[in-house]
């Protein structure tokens, strides 16, 4: 297991995100439960406020690309796609490179770029992913691990083990002081698991994963209480 932040580069904007009364409340939070289109393009509060695309990936993908040595007829798989922005990305890019993703929300799934829309596969959730087979040469998990519950969390750390030839990223959440526990755990609206850095270790060790991963923190959203 290595860190590598690779989304570094992803905005240069400093956006301050609030939490505090009356902002991502509990129904707030039953709505993004469904991650179906409020999640996605609904009020702010019930999760992205619109997910529009826009180039901030395309930095990602090139970071993606080199630092894992993707080539011609590579295969990579994106667990979460989302709207599918970078595997657009990373095949505009190189449109020799395999892509592919599977994502449990219609919506998302209707509204991928529709160039890659075809290499999406819906499943149920995440963590129940053995229907997937094969080897791939990269397997990216972005804020796809910690919105299960630890059981569910650990399966997918498992399945990405499996299906990846050694070479895989994901996200984590994490704090180091109460505060940043409560100011992330206010923030989120599906994350479930939130865990020290030392945690996470242990969890990953246990899971078997030996790929890189990078954790998120109320600092890195630059979180403020109102």
């Amino acid at each position: 297991m290595k860190e590598f932040n690779l989304l570094s580069d992803y905005s240069k904007k400093k956006v301050k995100r609030f939490v505090g009364k009356g902002i991502r409340t509990i129904d707030h939070r039953i709505i993004a439960s469904e991650r179906e289109k409020l999640f996605f393009d609904g009020d702010r509060n019930c999760g992205y406020g619109g997910l529009k695309y826009d180039e901030r990936w395309n930095g990602v993908a090139k970071k993606l690309i080199e630092k894992f040595n993707l080539k011609n007829n590579s295969k990579i798989l994106q667990i979460a796609s989302e709207k599918g922005f970078l595997i657009y990305e990373i095949q505009k890019l190189n449109p020799k490179i395999n892509i592919s993703g599977v994502e449990t929300s219609n919506y998302a799934i209707s509204k991928t770029i529709k160039p890659v829309r075809k290499f999406i596969k819906k499943v149920k959730t995440f963590s129940e992913i053995n229907s997937i087979k094969g080897k791939f040469d990269c397997v990216i998990a972005l804020g796809a691990i910690y919105i299960h519950t630890l059981n569910d969390a650990i399966q997918l750390l498992k399945n990405i083990q499996r299906l990846s030839k050694g070479k895989s990223f994901i996200t984590l959440a994490s704090y180091e002081t109460e505060k940043e526990y409560w100011m992330f755990k206010d923030w989120s609206v599906l994350g479930t698991l939130l865990f020290k850095k030392k945690e996470w270790k242990k969890i990953m060790k246990y899971a078997g994963y030996t790929g890189y991963y990078s954790f998120t923190n109320s600092k890195k959203l630059r979180l403020k209480r109102k």
